[in-house]
Formats: C-alpha cells, structure tokens, sequence
C-alpha cells in the first residue's frame, strides 16, 4: 500500500484552516486495529503538532475534511458547528430511481455499544436531513444529501428509513451493484457479468460551507474519488433514463 501523504491530499489551505479530500478506508482518529495505515489525525499532527480535526468522517466515506492550524482557529470552526452555521453536502449512490426534492427526514437516532445506528423514539437524539435528487438513472439515483446534524452514521440510517439503503451498506440494508444490472443488451463474459461497480459504501463528503477566521466565508468541494467516479461514468454510460 502506498504511503499516505497529507499534502497530496489537501484541496484548500489558508493562514488559519486547510482542508483535505480524505480518501475511503482510513480512520479520522488512529483505530487500534489499524497498524497498516495511518489515521488522518496521525497524518496531521506528523505535519503540526498544533494541527486538529474539526469534525469526523466515517472511515469507509471518502470526502472533504476540515483542519484547522491553531487552537483560535479550532474554537471559531467549532463554535460554527455549535450553532449549525457550516452547510455539508455528501453525495449518496442509492440502489433506486427517485425524484425527492428537498425531503426532510426528521427521525431521532440512537447508537448502540456495537456503533450500529437506528431510529428510536424512546432513546434518540434529534437528527435532520434534507435528502434531494442530484441525478437520477433508470435503476439507481445519486442523492444529495444534507445533514442538519451530526449524529453517527445518520445518512445512511436516515435513507434506509426511506427503503433508500445507500449502495454497498450492508449494515443497513444496502447491496452490491453489478454491472449486469446496468449492462442488460451487451454480453458479458463470466468475470464481468459479477464484476462490482463499486465496494464500498457510496458515501462521499462532497461540499462544505464555513467562515476560516483568515479569508471569511468558503465554500469548497472536493472531487469524486476513482472508485466513485468509475461508478458514476458506468452508469452515464449505460444506466440513463430515456434511453
């Protein structure tokens, strides 16, 4: 595997924050079962010991990281998540075609032991997202997807509650997607026919909006990374509606 670098990973830097295009598979905050690669908080404290995280992204999701330089500039980013004022968009693969438009999914959520994430009444914090149609395909949807809060596994668990399990989310219903599904009229050989578009969950944080105490307010947005484009350009090329 190769090594990790955080700077080839950063998409934005100022004099008081920079920002990263984290990929999937790698911990925010070091996991002890992790010895073959470095979590982005050991990336980040290797480049600064002054350098944190101002919030987490799931290990399996890809997407836009903030890191602020100094503590000032940690209070100021975290202060914004205190009152809300910090706008992220993630980009979600959903095994369904759906037209939602700004779908509010107001379900409290409660963790267990086991991380594992659901809706209770009874023992669950106020969790908001808004869910709306990016671009839709014959047999699959990306969403875009806008959390109000910030509870664990939260789109995920709140699109399962819309029988819209994100693809690849085992933990709450979602499948695998195979290119046979999309590639119906060509023939496939026998390795291709079960070939995955995608393997892991199709998650990716892919915008925020905040105020960096250096250059006022930013929006910034990181790119797709390989594997989610792969998927999306296969299903461009052969899951298009009207087609």
């Amino acid at each position: 595997m190769k090594k990790l670098r955080l700077k080839d990973i950063i998409i934005y830097e100022d004099e008081s924050v920079l920002a990263i295009n984290k990929p999937a598979h790698i911990s925010s905050l070091h996991e002890r079962f992790d010895s073959e690669q470095d979590s982005i908080i050991q990336l980040v404290k290797a480049e600064n010991e002054n350098y944190s995280l101002c919030h987490r992204i799931d290990r399996e999701t890809s997407g836009v990281l903030l890191i602020s330089k100094n503590a000032e500039s940690y209070r100021h980013i975290a202060m914004q998540f205190e009152k809300r004022t910090v706008q992220k968009e993630y980009h979600a693969i959903v095994s369904a075609s759906v037209s939602l438009d700004h779908l509010n999914i107001d379900l409290p959520l409660y963790t267990d032991s086991k991380r594992r994430t659901q809706v209770s009444k009874a023992k669950g914090k106020e969790s908001l997202t808004t869910i709306t149609t990016f671009k839709q395909y014959k047999h699959f949807t990306i969403l875009s997807c806008k959390p109000h809060t910030g509870r664990l596994h939260q789109i995920r668990v709140h699109a399962a509650s819309q029988n819209l399990p994100l693809v690849c989310d085992e933990l709450y219903g979602g499948k695998i997607p195979y290119l046979n599904e999309v590639k119906k009229k060509v023939h496939l050989g026998k390795d291709e026919e079960k070939k995955a578009m995608m393997k892991r969950v199709a998650l990716h944080a892919y915008s925020i909006q905040f105020n960096s105490m250096a250059k006022g307010d930013i929006s910034i947005t990181a790119p797709y990374p390989d594997d989610f484009a792969v998927m999306v350009k296969l299903l461009e090329k052969y899951d298009m509606l009207g087609e």
